[in-house]
Formats: C-alpha cells, sequence, structure tokens
C-alpha cells in the first residue's frame, strides 16, 4: 500500500496520456496522494477534469493563476509541490517535455515543478514517442543529461505506436508502472546500519605531463550500486576515480586518479566497513617511470616499461577481511564461469559479479547490464538485461542474504 505516500504525475502531449488517468486511479487505489500536473498539449489528449476527477485534486498546467482571488495561494506552488512529493513521475515524457528539462526550461507549471525539485527526490521518466524520434541523437543526448541529474529513465516497451509502425517508442501499461512504484516507495531499508565501501570507475597511469594508460569503465555499475545502497539504509562512501557522475544521494564521494590513489583511499576507509564492493576497473600495470616533462617523439621505436599495481580486492582478503563481506567483478569473455570462479577462490571473496563481453547490453559505458551472481558455494544465477540500477538491487539484495546468514 502507498498511504501518506505523496506522487506528482506529469502529463505531457503525447498519444500515450490516454494511458495516465489508469496510472492515476492505480496510485490512489494504493493509498497514495496524487497531483497531476499537465502541459497545454497534454490536455489535447486527456482532459483535466479527467484527471481531475481520478486523482481527487485540481490538475495544474500553468503557473500563474488565472483569477487574483487565489493568487497568494497558487503563484508558487510549484516551490510547495516540488518540496512536497516523495515522487515525480512523468508519463508519457515527450521528445518535447524531455528537451525542455533536460535544458532548465520552466514555463509550465509541469516544467518550473521538476525544476523546483530538490536533489534527494525520486524522479522517473517514461520516454513516450516514434521510435526514430528516441533514437535521435538529439532525444538521447537530452536523457543522458538528465540520467546524469538523478532523473531514472526507463526504457520504453516494443510494440505498435501511433504511426502504424512496429518498434521502441511505448509507454509501459499503467498496471506495470504502478507496481514499480509501489515496490519503490515501500522499499524496506534491508541494508539499515551497514557501513558500505564501494570503488567504482578507471584508474589512471600516467605516462608523462600529458598522457595516461587508462580503460573505457563509466563508473555507471558501481555509482548505480551506491545509489541503491544508500536508498535501501546503507551509510555508503565511493571511491572513484575520474568519471563524469554526479555524487548520489546521502553518498560520501572520494575522489581519486591512480591505482595506487585507489589503494591507499580504500585501506584508509576498509576498517569501517562491513561489505567492500569492487566495482572499479583498477589497472593492473603502471609505467615504471614517470617523466614530469612531455615525451617528444622521435623516429625510433617506444618502449615502456611497466610495473604491477597492487591487486586492492587480493589484498583485503588476504589480510583485511575478518568479519567483513567482499564483493568483486569478473569481466570475462572467454571460459567466463571458469575464469570468475578461479578468481573468487584466489580472492577469497563472498560474492562475485560475472559480466560476461558477449552479452548484448553488457560491459563498458552502457546504461543497461547482465551479470551472474556466484558464490563459493557453487550457486550461479543469472540476471538478464537490465538497467544498471536494476542489476546493482539485485546485487545488494543477495549481499543482504549473505549477510544475514552469516548472521545466523
Amino acid at each position: 500500500m502507498l498511504t501518506e505516500k505523496k506522487i506528482i504525475v506529469g502529463v505531457s502531449g503525447g498519444i500515450a496520456a490516454y494511458k495516465t488517468p489508469m496510472l492515476v486511479r492505480s496510485l490512489v487505489k494504493l493509498g497514495a496522494d496524487v497531483r497531476i500536473l499537465m502541459t497545454q498539449d497534454a490536455a489535447r489528449f486527456v482532459t483535466p477534469l479527467t484527471l481531475a476527477v481520478v486523482s481527487g485534486h485540481e490538475v495544474l498546467t500553468d503557473i500563474f493563476p488565472h483569477s487574483s482571488a487565489d493568487s497568494d495561494l497558487n503563484w508558487t506552488q510549484h516551490i510547495t509541490l516540488g518540496d512536497w512529493a516523495d515522487l515525480f513521475v512523468l508519463a508519457p515524457a515527450t521528445a518535447n517535455t524531455l528537451a525542455k528539462l533536460a535544458h532548465g526550461f520552466s514555463n509550465d507549471m509541469l516544467s518550473a515543478t521538476a525544476l523546483s525539485l530538490r536533489p534527494d527526490k525520486l524522479k522517473w521518466l517514461f520516454p513516450s514517442m516514434d521510435e526514430e524520434m528516441y533514437r535521435n541523437a538529439a532525444t538521447q543526448a537530452n536523457l543522458d543529461v538528465l540520467r546524469s541529474r538523478g532523473y531514472e529513465i526507463f526504457t520504453p516497451d516494443v510494440g505498435f505506436l501511433a504511426s502504424g509502425l512496429h518498434g521502441i517508442g511505448r509507454m509501459p501499461e499503467p498496471e506495470h508502472i504502478a507496481k514499480l512504484i509501489s515496490e519503490r516507495l515501500t522499499q524496506k531499508k534491508i541494508l539499515d546500519g551497514l557501513n558500505i565501501l564501494i570503488t567504482a570507475g578507471p584508474t589512471r597511469e600516467k605516462i608523462d605531463a600529458v598522457r595516461f594508460i587508462s580503460n573505457y569503465s563509466s563508473g555507471k555499475m558501481g555509482f548505480a550500486l551506491a545509489e541503491v545502497a544508500a536508498r535501501l539504509g546503507a551509510s555508503v562512501t565511493l571511491v572513484t576515480g575520474k568519471v563524469h557522475l554526479d555524487t548520489p544521494a546521502g553518498v560520501t564521494r572520494v575522489n581519486v586518479d591512480s591505482a595506487k590513489e585507489m589503494f591507499e583511499a580504500t585501506m584508509k576507509h576498509v576498517a569501517q566497513a562491513n561489505v567492500i564492493i569492487a566495482a572499479a576497473a583498477v589497472a593492473d600495470y603502471t609505467p615504471k617511470e614517470y617523466s614530469p616533462v612531455k615525451i617528444k617523439k622521435s623516429d625510433d621505436a617506444f618502449s615502456l616499461p611497466l610495473v604491477k599495481t597492487t591487486d586492492i580486492l587480493k589484498e583485503i582478503g588476504s589480510h583485511h577481511k575478518s568479519g567483513k563481506l567482499l564483493v568483486g567483478f569478473a569481466l570475462e569473455n572467454d571460459n567466463e564461469l571458469a575464469n570468475a570462479r578461479e578468481k573468487l577462490t584466489r580472492k577469497n571473496l563472498d560474492l562475485i559479479v560475472l559480466n560476461s563481453m558477449n552479452n548484448a547490453g553488457a560491459g563498458f559505458e552502457t546504461d543497461t547490464n547482465a551479470v551472474t551472481l556466484l558464490t563459493p558455494d557453487g550457486h550461479a544465477e543469472a540476471v538478464a538485461t537490465a538497467p544498471k540500477s536494476v542489476i546493482a538491487e539485485k546485487i545488494l539484495h543477495c549481499i543482504s542474504e549473505l549477510f544475514a546468514t552469516r548472521l545466523k
């Protein structure tokens, strides 16, 4: 039930707006207090009266009141609503409204309220449009911007579209969205009281003043783990290499550059941690010598001697694990299960997350992942391709179960 939960439902002008009254009705039946914000174009597809009836509240479209009689009450509603809500959900989210949100426009009640939401508020977007509009580089760039600012983006369904074509772009069914909302807003704090240390992102190993060795890691998986862990009640410290991601709400962030710096920062915080999740892509080797000036190109072949970096995960598993739960990642593209299990044993881990390079939607610089969770008892659980936030939830629920078993 969603009793005492406060939800803003935004409606923008797409054909899928006809589904929104059923979404609102489902949320109200679950006990939620729902307020509706519409764009002028949305009212072409579904009337404000319909949504007012199913929500039990006046539907708002304009920032400014229509009469002077209620001007003292209404002109700051975009601020008060932004503070009031537990969740802001935009369904459907059209390409036009996504562009407005990404670029900070605030010329109606919906966009102004979205701009007024505090960083710790849940913000969900359900894009709905024709496939070519959805896949357009401008739309994808706007989604990337919004994702970096804390919005959760839900991939549209595949099916027949308003154009008559078949493809991606359909808004999920109202019952499915209501179920997702109910699960999130009633989620138990299963990690309450735990201190979780997470490493994320790539490291940079300097060659000279302008060059370095690195990898393609974006840090998205580690940041998703940090965000979800904090939401589930954990106290989270995130040690991260150079990435272009905002710090999740409630997370303590420690920025590092090299593998050596990541090792030092991790060891500084490891004693206080109950759980260590090593999601970073740490360089295995670093240049033997660093040149403080740029190395000039010559006609000769260039050789760069490398030395091993400290294996952070192995160091913790060998010397600092007492009472702690240790989780690692394995990125493989051959003999995947065998290699992952060998790493699980060699580094004394309690759980290893196998990333397969052969799975579509998995790997570096993606918003989705597909993994297999392996434990020392031989258990293996495959998790199909899903947004990294969903994968993070699966991993953290597994960690919660492992921790609970250890305490029995």
